[in-house]
């Protein structure tokens, strides 16, 4: 589908916005006619207006194709139509619990700064950054964690912190472009880049998506079929959990902050089963603190390492959120309400984050206590953890196999909503399709259902086929990695998208290195995978290719618009003149 582009005229064109010329009705006419008798009132008024206008120049541009009328608008896709956000009145009358009469407002609107803190305001921001998290509790986290765990101890909770911290970064700047722009990653990436790469993408986030969807369904299957004793195989719980997922999602039809509570209430129970394991099976105090704070790394371990970091960034979480951010009624064009939603974000993501750094802290721990230095360490999936946690720590007032089958559920349940959720925005933005949601979820889920149908029919043979299968889905994830941070960390450096939002260098240097270490990081985990799979000749040529491939289009989305691109365009096409 093409993009539908504006047709421009001398009444209709849609032009950057620019700074007001003075005219017979501009505010700088108003405020030198007004009468005398007006007062100081309306003189201040007037300077704000002035003030205002002069502001809004410094903000982001429409971006191209966008519309300039509300039929125009009507042709593009949006995230959430006007009457679905939240409406979280953002300083525009007095504050109930500070007692204001307004002139803060005032202030904030001519100088640009935030308003003062509110708790009731970071409630009503509070619920993207946690659909988010779920991204960071996923099935597929869960067993890395597990894993990492049996095989290295608590020695590497200090890299597990620290990669939910990068995590946290890239969480962060894909709010920034959403709340500064009022567009999405996917939505900013069909302007930006020409039709063969922004096909491109799309088609490495939808593959992403598919991948992270399997593996997130195939948990959900798994805790079925622990909660049912067996009863209710691999391919019946992939089955429920496509058809639940629509029934979440509907509630959505009831408003924004339903659904979000229907996904706190799924946090709170993977929280609860998690650390009602991690008490029952008592861990050392001293080891996880030692664990946590002193970094230490062996090269038994690397591979358990690389898969913590691997499993932090999730390709479609990133287009996930700078959508999510776009639920709350915000005006672009009033520098202080965006300073405060991006204020408000940054503190409700940390908090979600450091709330599925605990979890993730009780999985690896409790595998950690049970099975470190065991026989049993490097033959412990998903798939039969259950199994493993009660052989080694009984049963107990409550069998402790149920608690982790419940705490699986809520995270294959949720990871899957989230995961169809993302769907939605990425098939939306980069296509730019006006449909109806439960069409776009239909399609989203048919995406990634039917291939999961094949896999539990065919992988439900043994644990090591599951096994075989997720390293397959990781390195699935990992190479779609750079097709969603670099133009996040592109577009978030770009002032004609950003406006006086985008990111200054040192913040560019701190996510370029952290891109650059876990774009590294997942290289060694591919090629270290590959290079086992490779069979003579003909596919190790075959890969070499695809690596080419890969690698060109990785150095095209970096360099891009850089001098050093259009150099090298200017030297093709002359060598070909």
């Amino acid at each position: 589908m093409e993009i539908r582009e504006h047709p421009e005229s001398e009444a209709g064109t849609c032009q950057p916005r620019a700074l007001p010329a003075a005219s017979a009705n501009s505010p700088r006419i108003s405020m030198a006619a007004a009468p005398a008798g007006a007062g100081d009132g309306a003189t201040a008024a007037a300077a704000r207006a002035v003030e205002e206008e002069e502001a809004r120049a410094l903000l982001p541009s429409p971006a191209p194709g966008g519309g300039c009328d509300d039929d125009d608008e009507d042709l593009e896709e949006r995230a959430y139509e006007a009457a679905e956000k939240v409406i979280v009145c953002i300083s525009d009358g007095p504050d109930p619990e500070t007692g204001g009469d307004g002139d803060d407002t005032a202030l904030c609107s001519s100088s640009g700064a935030a308003p003062p803190f509110s708790w009731r305001k970071l409630w009503l921001f509070t619920g993207p950054g946690f659909l988010m998290s779920i991204a960071f509790l996923d099935p597929g986290n869960l067993e890395g964690d597990l894993q990492a765990g049996a095989v290295a101890g608590d020695t590497l909770l200090w890299l597990l912190m620290w990669a939910t911290a990068m995590g946290l970064l890239v969480q962060l700047l894909a709010a920034r472009l959403g709340v500064a722009t009022g567009r999405h990653l996917a939505e900013l990436c069909r302007d930006e880049y020409p039709d063969w790469a922004r096909r491109a993408l799309w088609l490495m986030a939808e593959v992403a998506m598919v991948g992270a969807d399997i593996q997130e369904v195939i948990g959900s299957a798994i805790a079925i079929k622990i909660l049912s004793r067996g009863y209710l195989p691999l391919w019946a719980g992939v089955v429920i959990t496509a058809l639940d997922c629509f029934i979440f999602l509907s509630l959505e039809n009831y408003g924004v902050r339903k659904l979000e509570a229907v996904f706190a209430l799924l946090i709170a129970t993977m929280a609860i089963s998690f650390a009602w394991m991690f008490t029952d099976t008592k861990p050392n105090g001293k080891d996880l603190l030692i664990g946590i704070l002193v970094p230490k790394l062996s090269s038994r371990t690397i591979r358990q390492a690389v898969g913590v970091v691997g499993c932090v960034i999730m390709p479609h979480n990133v287009f996930l959120h700078s959508a999510l951010v776009q639920s709350r009624k915000i005006d672009q064009n009033k520098e202080y309400q965006v300073r405060e939603a991006l204020r408000y974000y940054s503190i409700e993501s940390t908090i979600a984050l450091a709330v599925s750094f605990m979890i993730n802290l009780f999985v690896t721990t409790v595998f950690a206590k049970g099975f470190y230095g065991s026989k049993e360490a490097g033959n412990i999936g998903l798939e039969n953890a259950g199994q493993y946690l009660q052989e080694k720590f009984g049963g107990g007032f409550f069998p402790i196999l149920y608690i982790w089958g419940i705490g699986l559920l809520a995270a294959g349940q949720s990871s899957t909503i989230t995961g169809t959720y993302a769907g939605q925005f990425i098939m939306g933005g980069f296509l730019n399709l006006r449909l109806k949601k439960w069409v776009r979820a239909l399609i989203t889920r048919s995406f990634a259902i039917v291939p999961t149908i094949v896999v539990a029919l065919f992988f439900n043979t043994s644990d090591s086929a599951l096994d075989v299968l997720n390293e397959w889905l990781n390195v699935l994830q990992s190479i779609q990695i750079p097709f969603a941070l670099i133009p996040l960390i592109t577009l978030v450096s770009k002032e004609q998208v950003m406006g006086v939002f985008k990111i200054g260098p040192n913040t560019q240097a701190v996510t370029w290195t952290v891109a650059t270490l876990l774009i590294t990081i997942n290289g060694y985990l591919l090629m270290d995978f590959f290079s086992s799979e490779i069979r003579g000749p003909l596919s190790g040529s075959l890969l070499c290719l695809a690596v080419l491939i890969y690698a060109s289009f990785v150095l095209y989305l970096i360099l891009r618009g850089t001098e050093l691109s259009e150099k090298i365009v200017k030297a093709i096409r002359s060598s070909f003149s």
